[in-house]
Parts: C-alpha cells; structure tokens; sequence
C-alpha cells in the first residue's frame, strides 16, 4: 500500500454495527495532514436561522477538496458547521488552495467566517492523538471514512486556539474560486415521521464498549442504530420531499456559481426540470433513472458515522427520546460515556453528487436549527465536566 494511495487502496467494510472493531483501523501515513475548517460564531447563524447556509458551507469544504483531489482518495468527515479531510503529502499544496478558496468564497457570498487549518498529523500525534481509519461501503463507488485515535478531536482544539493554530493557520486572501460543481442543496427538509430529529454525539470514555452502550439504547428504542434497520433510515423515498423551484435554490447559485450567476442559474434550471420530469413519470433522461437514484440517495447518506466519536442522526418517537435520554443519562453518570444531543423537528440534507450515471453521490445529513453543530457543543461541555470530576 503506498503512502498517496492509502485510502483508495484501503479495503473496504459494509457492516456498520462492527464499526468500533479497534484492530481494523489503520494508522494514516506519518506524513499526510489535516484539513480542518468551521465556521466561527455558527451559533449565532443558526439562532438566525441560517442553520442551512452553514451546512451549505460545510459540506462545500468536502466537494471543493475531494474535487481537486479525488473522492476515491481523500478521508473526511462532514460535522454540520464545518468540516475534516485528511490529505496525503503530494496533495496538500492543491488542498490548502481549494480550501483557500471556500474561504473566501464564504466570506464574500455567504458573509460567514470559516476558519481553517492546515496541520500536519505528525504534529497531532506529538500531541498524544492518532488518526486510524477504516472505509465504510455506503453502496457501489460510495465510501465513509470512519476515524478514531482522538486525532480530529485535537485538531480541532487547535483549531480553535488562537495561539496554537498559529503556524498552521490559513490565512490566504482572495483566493481563486474553488471547484464546487455537484454541490446542492434541493430537498426540502425531512420531517421527523416519529415526532423528532435527534442529533447525537457519543464517545465511550472505556469502561463499557459501544457495542454494549448501544444494545441497552436497542432495548430501550426497539432497535439499534449500528444495524441496517430501517427505522435507522432518513432518506427514503417515503420520506424525501421535492418541490419545483426548489427554496434553496438561490443559495446554491450564489455559492457554486458565483463567477457566473446567470449561467448558473440556467444550468439549475434545466437541472431541476429534468429531475422533475424524471422524478414523476419515471423516464430515464440521459443518465438519470430517478428509481434508482432514489434506492442509492436512502444508502448514500452519513446520518451515522464515526468520527472520533459515533454520530447519529435518528427519527425518534417521544417515548424513544425520552429512552435514548435515559440510558444516555444513566451512563454517564456512571462514567461511562460523554455524549451531546440536539432535537428539531426536521432534518437537512445537503448533496454532492459526482456523476449521477454511476451512481457517484454522497448526501450530507443533519438535523435542523443547529444539529450536530449545538450537539457537540453540549457533547463539550459535559467532557469538560466529566474531567473536572476526574481532576477533583
């Protein structure tokens, strides 16, 4: 396995629930680095309500990268306000350009600040983290990276310290614009069917495995989110909501079409207008057969992922969340885990699709009015509190 293939030539697995199998993650090269970006004071856009322009932005750092770089070849991890890749040596010059480039382009399109980082995974692991990764088989040509080793979880802190992001800070200025093509944003939000959108964060602190944390939610809830059940599922047909023009749209022109807005808008335009004819009769037009882009997009969606910490983003009755909250709860108390949770109503779907023909596509999930972004939030605060404890 060579050291820039790593991640494409690493084997993949489609079994989520035997995703905290500690010994089939493999350590990153020495050498590779650390994207990191989010977006400051995303609180205060989503106590704005623009909880969906800060996915949007988000989800833009991972096209633009894995654009410029190839998505078969890149790791990354979508958080809601922001996100993390992880790029091989030879590919981090061309990296830190593209996200140069989202940058700028969410400073002067989207007026929101998206700090980010370069930070070489050497440095983290000086730190005491680590960076191992397994690559989860969504369906054909689709991949999740899964990450442990606490390493995301430094480069974060140092991206958020002012003093010690410092040397790996990017500060370039009005950089050119990044390749953004396949980003959307088209689907209306999706209802919560059972009452709620859950969005949760959980990180077994060693005193109790996932496995075992998540079989007493299964008894609690009536299933386990790590097994392919469809009670785990979002984004089914039954499910997915589309409307012509789509609400968004104009936030999506406005970001991946900026140089050339009316272009953009045509191109959506026609876009939509296949898709919706496709989408209601059921033709196949050119390379899109709305059947079956429709069975891959319910497969083809992060709403669980392993970043560090598990990642869920669940539709819960009110008798589930009242259970989920218990048995949350109850473990850490026990020490046994930290964990954040958000509630909304809906949930927000962002789209990159590559090449619909082949069924390229991946669609960033998250729940509304702050999501995962307020879940860590909270997930940090109780980490905080739980050290203290420790401490004391």
């Amino acid at each position: 396995m060579s050291a820039d293939n790593f991640y494409s030539e690493l084997p993949s697995f489609s079994d989520f629930s035997s995703v905290s199998a500690l010994a089939d993650y493999r350590p990153v090269p020495d050498d590779w680095y650390v994207l990191a970006a989010d977006i400051v004071r995303s609180q205060d856009a989503v106590a704005a309500g623009r909880y969906k322009e800060v996915n949007m932005v988000g989800a833009a750092v991972i096209a633009a990268v894995l654009n410029r770089l190839g998505s078969d070849r890149i790791p990354f991890v979508f958080g809601g306000d922001g996100a993390m890749l992880v790029v091989p040596a030879g590919d981090v010059v061309a990296g830190r350009e593209v996200l140069a480039g989202v940058v700028d382009l969410a400073r002067q399109v989207m007026e929101l600040e998206l700090r980010a980082a370069v930070i070489p995974l050497a440095h983290i692991r000086e730190q005491g983290g680590d960076i191992r990764v397994r690559k989860y088989r969504l369906s054909s040509g689709n991949h999740l990276a899964m990450i442990m080793g606490d390493g995301l979880a430094i480069a974060d802190r140092i991206l958020k310290d002012p003093e010690a992001v410092k040397p790996f800070a990017l500060t370039d200025r009005e950089a050119a614009l990044p390749p953004l093509d396949g980003l959307s944003c088209r689907w209306e939000p999706l209802p919560a069917r059972n009452g709620h959108i859950a969005s949760l964060i959980i990180k077994p602190t060693g005193r109790k495995p996932l496995t075992d944390i998540m079989a007493a939610m299964a008894e609690e809830i009536g299933f386990n989110p790590l097994t392919d059940d469809a009670r785990a599922t979002l984004a089914d047909k039954d499910h997915l909501n589309f409307r012509f023009p789509p609400r968004r749209l104009g936030l999506e022109v406005r970001l991946v079409h900026a140089r050339h807005l009316l272009k953009g808008w045509a191109r959506v335009t026609v876009e939509n207008l296949v898709f919706v004819l496709g989408y209601f009769t059921g033709w196949r037009i050119g390379p899109f057969q709305a059947g079956r882009y429709l069975k891959e997009l319910s497969l083809n969606t992060d709403h669980r992922k392993l970043g560090d910490s598990l990642q869920l983003v669940l539709d819960l009755s009110g008798e589930q969340l009242g259970a989920v909250k218990k048995v949350l709860g109850s473990a850490f108390e026990a020490g046994e885990l930290v964990y954040g949770l958000h509630v909304s109503d809906t949930a927000l779907m962002t789209c990159f699709v590559e090449d619909i023909g082949k069924g390229r596509h991946i669609h960033f999930v998250d729940g509304a009015d702050g999501g995962l972004s307020v879940a860590a939030a909270e997930f940090k605060l109780r980490q905080a509190a739980l050290s203290g404890a420790k401490t004391a």
